[in-house]
């Protein structure tokens, strides 16, 4: 018998109803009388740390021994709400809670007590959760980064953090932000998409899935490229899972997204500086130790600073199939923040040396996009060649845009260019037969 029936069964209760029974006026009353209890008598701290389910489990056995202490009656009803919304405020993220549960919301924005908003389906919408005030919102920040060791304090007024599900958190406080503490949750998905999911939703062709894929197999170099939300790190994961068996991976990121099922995978992740200031480990020190760990592919969640100097070399040193990331709106911007971070690196190089890296390291830039309606497409995949000393830019394939229906939504189209990339013929020296057809583009009437 359960902790739950225990008590609801039990018949030798001696106090009267009309003092203990309670209603749904009076759930608040027990909540806050039995969090009262649990902070002055339970280990609060160490069941943070436990697993979700576990750290549940923990705290209705607690308080269903508190109940059975006081010889209270309570209704089952009540029972259930009492010990969600106690969980909730003593272990979980308290208002949160709800909108975590639910998988189609992908991203969750606290900008103050009374405004939650949330991303379903690519559209914000204000949602109905609030909080007591801009302490209690606060007070989640807290019991967010607390088992991760990070802090935020007028000092430290920004912290970047993660959830038990690998859901990326950032939070800003006051004097940095003007509203009161702000929070931002991306949601991770509980089931890895796959290349087939995507293709289904619309977000490329079947045609651009197969070179993806194909690309991926014969160890293209490729640069995933899109501004926030477009949807870089989910396609960085659906194509690292195309990687073949055999061989070593080594994953490098600022906070740990990617999850793909593989054997022989060694996972990194940077650490920014403790308390004290000291400890910090950067992406391009463990870029560089990477190259120690006799990786065949290097993948980096996101490159965005003086790491994309020893990124581009060890692709330019047999580390070929590796892959990554950059915020950028077009395969030229990409190229050129490129530019920009190896300059800062403050290696003595010359442009023209620069971009002879990038032709010697880069073979793809896919640019992914979220487009007015919400959906994310790849609006292009494009080859970086040198073309008579020079490094240029030549799209594959690319989504072309026609109008907006009346819903919103938009109306376009994935085509061919009808340019065959010297990636095709890398595809077949590696065995990899896929018809030429897919490069021949279309004549739409």
């Amino acid at each position: 018998m359960t902790w739950m029936n225990k008590i609801v069964h039990q018949h030798n209760m001696v106090l009267a109803a009309d003092e203990w029974n309670v209603n749904d006026s009076h759930v608040d009353h027990w909540v806050r009388h039995y969090k009262a209890r649990l902070i002055k008598e339970a280990d609060l701290k160490t069941i943070t740390t436990l697993p979700p389910q576990e750290r549940k489990q923990t705290i209705e056995r607690l308080v269903y021994q508190m109940i059975e202490e006081e010889k209270v009656i309570i209704p089952r009803r009540d029972m259930e709400q009492i010990i969600e919304q106690l969980i909730n405020e003593s272990v979980g993220y308290g208002p949160l809670e709800t909108l975590l549960r639910q998988n189609d919301i992908t991203e969750i924005m606290v900008n103050g007590p009374r405004e939650v908003y949330i991303e379903r389906k690519g559209k914000l919408e204000l949602s109905d959760v609030r909080f007591k005030d801009e302490q209690h919102i606060r007070h989640i920040i807290d019991r967010i980064i607390a088992p991760l060791g990070r802090r935020i304090d007028e000092s430290s007024p920004m912290v970047d953090a993660r959830l038990h599900d690998g859901s990326r958190v950032n939070a800003v406080i006051p004097p940095i932000s003007l509203n009161g503490p702000i929070l931002s949750i991306r949601k991770f998905n509980k089931v890895p998409l796959t290349l087939d999911d995507l293709l289904s939703f619309g977000s490329f062709s079947p045609e651009m899935g197969v070179f993806l894929q194909a690309a991926v197999k014969a160890k293209c170099n490729i640069l995933v490229s899109g501004g926030t939300g477009s949807g870089k790190t989910t396609l960085l994961n659906v194509l690292s899972s195309s990687i073949p068996r055999g061989e070593r991976i080594v994953t490098i990121e600022d906070m740990a997204e990617l999850r793909f099922d593989y054997d022989n995978i060694v996972r990194m992740e940077a650490r920014p500086m403790n308390m004290e200031g000291t400890g910090e480990v950067t992406i391009r020190q463990l870029v560089r130790n990477a190259l120690r760990m006799r990786p065949d592919r290097i993948i980096i969640g996101e490159v965005r600073g003086n790491e994309a100097i020893d990124m581009l070399q060890a692709m330019n040193t047999g580390h070929e199939g590796s892959l990554t990331t950059i915020h950028a709106n077009s395969p030229k911007d990409a190229l050129g923040r490129l530019e920009a971070m190896v300059i800062m690196s403050g290696l003595a190089l010359t442009v023209d040396v620069i971009r002879g890296y990038f032709v010697g390291a880069l073979d793809l830039i896919v640019q992914s996009e979220r487009l007015t309606d919400g959906k994310r497409k790849l609006v292009s995949i494009a080859e970086i060649a040198e073309e008579d000393g020079e490094t240029k830019i030549r799209e594959i394939f690319r989504f072309v845009r026609e109008g907006v229906a009346e819903d919103g939504s938009v109306i376009g189209h994935f085509t061919s260019t009808g340019y065959v990339p010297k990636a095709y013929h890398r595809m077949r020296a590696y065995g990899i037969q896929i018809s030429d057809s897919i490069f021949k583009q279309e004549e739409r009437v």
